[in-house]
């Protein structure tokens, strides 16, 4: 069995290989990972495990805090930032679980935006095709675990910036309900709808990364049977402008967890997103609370460049009155109240992650309205979860030419029985 330490010598040599095309990662901590990857190896030679993640190879996005250098989230302003003086509360979870954190991962700036382009430290290809965008705002973990450079990568979700890049990737991207994992050290968006979750290839790992991450004991995953299994589809908004080859390895991948015994019927939730919509026309609740938390140099202007993508609609926001945030957010109440009633009916919703396989690079860069009208696609299934208090997760589907995720929504705090359903899913569409 290959030792930890040579499974990380072969990717540092990989990674090593491109330093000057480097986009997927923006910092190696080769020497940190090296001592890390002994400590597991010796630990394995002792009979001695820190449990499950013991000698995993991790990456983390630049959102999160490690202590001694400044967290950049993907901008130039914070390049010079002051060094964090501690660790973010999940990645001392994890060195604590025996992972051996690699480096940190490529992200659009500020976690805005889901396209995945970065102007200041290049748009990591995707890893599929590297000529394909990776999706956002997680780019670089996706890709990440998609090339097999790292075993798990964490990344964040405001809207589906873990969902979105695992769908294009074809990977597993597990969101949790909002504030089950600990924000303490993670560069913020939105106070309200941040919320922390792991990348990987398999459900099983996601389940594992998750439990260390929000303080539990990780057990083995034991599968939900589908069998009797209530699965709602949402047919309406969110099935709309789906591109034919993702809908049909949805329609395949739904056809199979209903042949395994689950019931599937519609269950027509548009009401609520119109109510969403609505309440969201002004700007939406991630853009408010980030012209909040970006207040000062959107006031005073930039000491860097700043995408323009991420500085126009923070610009926008910060006009928005108190009184229309404070509305929004009480009309939000309301309809999460809703959504968790209308649940009730079903186990899981299921839903294409994305409507769309990744469009490139090249198309996004040249033309300004079709970037729009993709991102806006791209966000619009995902957010359901954020916006509604939700947890999802995105699955690979199998019979399509360039990666489609398959996701599964359920109530919030059914976290552990969404990823015993997914891991259940997964083993059935893998056959």
């Amino acid at each position: 069995m290959q030792s930890v330490r040579d499974r990380l010598e072969a990717t540092l040599s990989r990674l090593a290989g491109r330093t000057a095309g480097e986009k997927v990662y923006t910092k190696l901590y080769a020497e940190a990972a090296r001592a890390a990857a002994a400590a597991a190896d010796a630990r394995q030679k002792a009979g001695v495990s820190l449990g499950p993640l013991d000698g995993t190879i991790v990456s983390i996005k630049d959102l999160f805090d490690v202590v001694g250098e400044p967290t950049r989230a993907g901008s130039l302003m914070l390049a010079s930032a002051q060094p964090a003086a501690r660790d973010a509360a999940i990645v001392r979870r994890l060195r604590q679980a025996g992972a051996v954190i690699l480096g940190k991962t490529n992200m659009t700036e500020f976690a805005f935006t889901a396209i995945g382009d970065n102007l200041h430290y290049g748009t990591p290809g995707n890893a599929a095709d590297a000529s394909l965008i990776p999706g956002g705002s997680s780019s670089g973990a996706a890709v990440a675990v998609g090339e097999g450079s790292s075993d798990i990568s964490i990344g964040s979700d405001t809207g589906g910036s873990v969902r979105i890049p695992a769908s294009l990737n074809g990977v597993v991207g597990f969101k949790p309900t909002a504030r089950r994992v600990p924000l303490a050290g993670a560069f913020p968006l939105s106070a309200t709808l941040d919320s922390i979750g792991p990348l990987a290839r398999r459900v099983a790992d996601c389940a594992v990364a998750d439990a260390i991450m929000a303080g539990e004991e990780p057990m083995a995953l034991q599968p939900i049977p589908l069998n009797g299994l209530r699965i709602g589809i949402p047919r309406g908004v969110l099935l709309g402008e789906t591109q034919p080859e993702v809908l049909d390895a949805f329609d395949r991948s739904v056809r199979a967890v209903e042949q395994a015994g689950a019931y599937v019927a519609d269950l027509p939730i548009d009401d609520l997103i119109a109510g969403m919509r609505s309440a969201t026309k002004r700007a939406s609740i991630a853009s408010m609370e980030g012209a909040e938390v970006h207040a000062d140099w959107l006031a005073t202007g930039a000491s860097a460049p700043v995408d323009p993508h991420v500085s126009g609609p923070l610009s926008r926001a910060l006009t928005i009155p108190a009184s229309a945030y404070i509305r929004t957010i009480r009309r939000r109440t309301e309809l999460v109240a809703a959504m968790e009633e209308r649940l009730q009916a079903v186990d899981v919703l299921a839903l294409p992650t994305v409507p769309m396989v990744a469009p490139s690079i090249a198309a996004m860069a040249g033309d300004e309205e079709l970037r729009d009208r993709t991102e806006g696609l791209l966000l619009r299934n995902t957010q359901v979860a954020n916006q509604f208090d939700l947890c999802a997760i995105s699955l690979p589907m199998p019979g399509t030419k360039l990666p489609a995720g398959l996701m599964l929504v359920a109530r919030h705090g059914h976290d552990r029985r969404l990823l015993g359903i997914a891991v259940a899913v997964e083993a059935l569409l893998g056959r």
